[in-house]
């Protein structure tokens, strides 16, 4: 992508010899936009990263895997702002254009010789680096990287987003997901560029669960190049742009959820009719964190009770008589009453697909809310019981 490269390489930190330190890489500071976790235990990048954002501009981004850098006190925020500055100093720029993320175990200091080593080689790697080494650097308990790109056009000029993310457990956004980075081409203010950004997350990362948990590291990051011949400047092409950002976070919401630990489909809770935005929103992520929802799911049991008991006790308004409960447009329930066995045998092949819609009709409004999720399997705890070890 214009003005961007990327690379990643294996610097030691996890004992795999897997890839675990990558770095976005500008040409020139870019407009910059992101977002954060909202747990009350913040690593240490995150703090970094709050202060830094404020100056809407970014150059480089160092990202590692294997450790957090959570729970480690002043040493924690001294090894971040010393990640930064070993990156300032090797790619020739100002300190306050580095942001760094870090993702993996909580609790454990960073190892700080790794980074003296490797950000170096970081710099070597960089002109023959490209974008699935970054990705691949990012990953934790993940089994495939995470990119998406799309392309759009403005005024007859195209232009082009390219997400990358990284997620696969402790995933119940309260912002976005465990790492993401956005990067595009377009020239855009950073007032504008947060605009957008929210309202995507809104969409996307901040509808999807695994395991109902929160991250201590979450960061949502979008740069802006300002390297293509599209500017936004107007409502049209801010329009424009925001569909095709709300597109890549989407696919790249779907592949987190899809990519859950120990996960075997990819589920989509849909409530309509309900008396209110919060009211679906509610009734959503209750089906969607609930972990018996989830197990019957993996088990391909079409449980209806389940679901229809996790909206019930969500604090939407609901009333039980009115109630159609629908899997990929099979009907199951219908008027608050099942539909028999013949329905369920019909609902339980839809169930082995490893894609699954399922949607919820309240029939009391006109509000309509989504959530995507995944099933819960013994993979997961055993993933989970062995993270560590």
């Amino acid at each position: 992508m214009k003005g961007f490269q990327f690379a990643g390489i294996s610097a030691g930190i996890k004992t795999d010899k897997q890839r675990d330190l990558g770095i976005i890489f500008s040409t020139s500071p870019c407009t910059a936009a992101a977002l954060f976790t909202k747990n009350k235990v913040i690593a240490a990048p995150v703090i970094l990263g709050k202060e830094r954002i404020q100056d809407g501009s970014c150059q480089a981004v160092l990202v590692n895997s294997g450790n957090a850098n959570c729970f480690t006190g002043q040493r924690g925020m001294d090894d971040a702002k010393t990640c930064s500055r070993l990156v300032a100093e090797a790619f020739g720029i100002s300190v306050e254009q580095v942001m760094v993320s870090s993702t993996g175990v909580i609790g454990a200091p960073l190892p700080m010789d790794k980074f003296t080593t490797g950000i170096p080689a970081l710099k070597q790697a960089l002109d023959s680096g490209i974008v699935e080494d970054f990705a691949d650097a990012i990953l934790t308990t993940d089994t495939c990287r995470k990119i998406v790109t799309r392309n759009g056009e403005i005024d007859g000029h195209p232009f082009e987003i390219t997400g990358i993310a990284k997620g696969s457990g402790m995933i119940r956004p309260d912002m976005a997901t465990m790492l993401a980075y956005l990067c595009t081409d377009v020239a855009i203010s950073g007032p504008a560029l947060k605009q957008v950004l929210t309202v995507a997350n809104e969409k996307s990362f901040n509808r999807i669960s695994v395991d109902g948990d929160t991250s201590t590291n979450d960061t949502l990051l979008a740069l802006a190049s300002g390297c293509s011949k599209v500017s936004i400047r107007s409502e049209s092409s801010l329009s424009v742009f925001q569909s095709v950002l709300d597109e890549v976070c989407l696919e790249l919401a779907k592949k987190i959820v899809k990519d859950g630990e120990g996960a075997t489909k990819l589920v989509e809770i849909k409530v309509n009719g309900a008396a209110s935005a919060a009211d679906a929103y509610k009734a959503c992520e209750a089906v969607a964190h609930s972990n018996l929802v989830k197990t019957a799911i993996y088990g391909e049991d079409p449980n209806w009770g389940r679901i229809v008991a996790a909206a019930g006790r969500s604090g939407a308004r609901i009333n039980p008589d009115t109630l159609d409960l629908l899997f990929d447009k099979e009907a199951l329930v219908h008027g608050g009453q099942w539909l028999g066995p013949d329905a369920e045998k019909r609902t339980a092949q839809i169930m082995k697909q490893d894609q699954i819609l399922i949607e919820l009709n309240l029939n009391l409004g006109e509000y309509t809310d989504h959530y995507l999720f995944c099933d819960f399997s013994e993979n997961y705890v055993k993933i989970n019981a062995d993270y560590r070890t």
